[in-house]
């Protein structure tokens, strides 16, 4: 059967990236987006603008803004919806209420700190994880089909509850924008010649809070009970004598990467299982779906 069509609400950095992806790639795209602007850069890209959605429909816009972004849209009472928010628990209490088991909540991990239609980059997926839930009342059809976009446009898809990525998500991403922001002000207060000095440790360490506030802010407080959990987990870290943080520290992030390719049958149980252990799919095969997942004797 021919991949249905996408439609993509919200045409900023990782929507309009996206719409542009699967243009190139000639995949069938429609899109739309409040702002002209960013309406006439997709066009421009070969993306089909209206206010009719239908296919997988991809809801791209700030968590806010979620309950409400379909008001005024047309959408195929058939199609499945997705979005691409930073916090899953929220946006499924809304719109899983809504929409049932048409809804598949997922988040790409390729955002940068740049917004807007000027940030859109059609290899923004590449390589990247694309957190994708299976709830108990998910549909495993629909679920594929939002798999299905998500690998077209280079990503490997990691299968996750919402309450799971909530909290993974909550110490690999919303805590490392709060020690960000933490950290510039103490440089700040360190003064002008500690600004001054700053190079590449600075820049990595503070990167991500030169997002917008507004999003930051949404974000963190969108999940604000896992987000503490993580930062609690931080603060005892710091605590730690420093010889023994800095060498545990340094173990995880040189720990060996091998993969040991698995093939995954279309069944909650054995999809959650490959994203818990860490591992992530990366292909469809008629009824299964091929993945890896990392290798224990590297």
């Amino acid at each position: 059967m021919p991949a249905p069509p996408v439609s993509v609400v919200g045409l900023g950095q990782l929507g309009g990236s996206l719409a542009a992806a699967l243009a190139a790639a000639g995949r069938p795209v429609s899109g739309w987006d409040t702002d002209p602007a960013a309406r006439d850069a997709a066009a421009a890209r070969g993306v089909r603008i209206t206010r009719e959605l239908t296919g997988v429909v991809v809801l791209a816009v700030p968590l806010p803004a979620m309950a409400t972004v379909l008001d005024g849209l047309v959408v195929d009472p058939g199609a499945t919806v997705t979005d691409l928010g930073s916090v899953k628990g929220p946006v499924l209490a809304s719109l899983g209420g809504q929409l049932g088991g048409r809804f598949v909540g997922g988040h790409p991990m390729c955002g940068t700190e740049r917004s807007g239609h000027e940030a859109v980059d059609p290899g923004l997926f590449a390589g990247a994880r694309w957190a994708l839930c299976v709830e108990p009342g998910t549909e495993l059809p629909r679920w594929l089909r939002v798999a299905e976009v998500a690998l077209a446009v280079g990503a490997e898809v990691v299968p996750v509850t919402a309450a799971e990525h909530d909290a993974a998500v909550a110490a690999i991403s919303h805590v490392p924008h709060l020690l960000a922001a933490a950290l510039a002000a103490a440089a700040a207060e360190a003064g002008p010649l500690a600004l001054a000095l700053a190079a590449g440790s600075f820049r990595d360490g503070t990167r991500v809070i030169g997002s917008d506030p507004a999003f930051v802010t949404a974000m963190v407080e969108g999940n604000a009970a896992p987000t503490t959990a993580a930062l609690d987990r931080v603060l005892a870290q710091l605590q730690r004598p420093r010889s023994e943080l800095v060498a545990a520290g340094h173990a995880v992030v040189t720990r060996p990467a091998g993969r040991r390719p698995v093939r995954i049958p279309l069944e909650r149980a054995a999809l959650l299982s490959v994203g818990r252990a860490g591992g992530a799919v990366t292909r469809r095969l008629a009824a299964f779906v091929e993945g890896w997942v990392p290798d224990a004797g590297d």
